[in-house]
């Protein structure tokens, strides 16, 4: 199909999902970035945030906690820690990842691991109260 690229989600566990895109827009860790068929080959690390997927006359949104993408013109695979989708995403798992980011947090040894931990936080919070 023209104007499309494949994209892939996958986790340590299993490919999560696996499409023809027309967009997807990625939480990069210096800003979120638009990939569209024909993309200039990039390598970036994902801060925590939303994907926001369309493919067809489907849009997806997926939270991911960290991770890599990797894309170049006709692909795009995001390698993530962790993703839900935001529809199947309950109170009680925002709560469970919050405080384990707290935790993490908490424990956190240099200005990265805290940077880290605490944009999670924030995403998991706006999360949150989206979900209220």
């Amino acid at each position: 199909m023209a104007g499309t690229f494949r994209f892939e989600l996958v986790s340590p566990e299993r490919v999560l999902m696996s499409v023809d895109a027309e967009q997807v827009v990625v939480p990069g860790y210096d800003g979120d970035f638009a990939v569209l068929s024909g993309h200039a080959p990039v390598i970036s690390t994902l801060r925590p945030g939303v994907l926001d997927v369309t493919a067809g006359s489907v849009r997806k949104r997926l939270f991911v906690k960290s991770g890599f993408a990797e894309v170049d013109p006709t692909r795009l695979t995001v390698l993530a820690e962790k993703a839900y989708d935001i529809e199947d995403l309950t109170a009680a798992t925002i709560a469970a990842e919050l405080k384990t980011a707290e935790a993490e947090l908490a424990a956190a040894k240099d200005d990265a691991a805290k940077m880290t931990a605490d944009a999670l936080i924030s995403e998991l919070k706006r999360l949150s109260a989206r979900a209220a």
